[in-house]
């Protein structure tokens, strides 16, 4: 299990029932970077992963 599996793990607990758009993922996103900048690469890289699920070169 990586570390970041129970961060995970208690998103779905603690939100699973709830239904989100993806501009309030967005906008969450953006707060978060904006709160921790050092965590900008991955942000970045995760929004893209979501972005792109068909492109499978990436």
């Amino acid at each position: 299990m990586y570390y970041t599996d129970r961060g995970i793990e208690e998103l779905e607990q603690r939100r699973g029932e709830e239904e989100v758009t993806l501009a309030w993922l967005a906008d969450q996103l953006r707060i978060f970077t904006d709160i921790h900048p050092e965590h900008e690469t991955a942000v970045e890289r995760l929004a893209t992963w979501l972005a792109r699920p068909d492109d499978e070169d990436e």
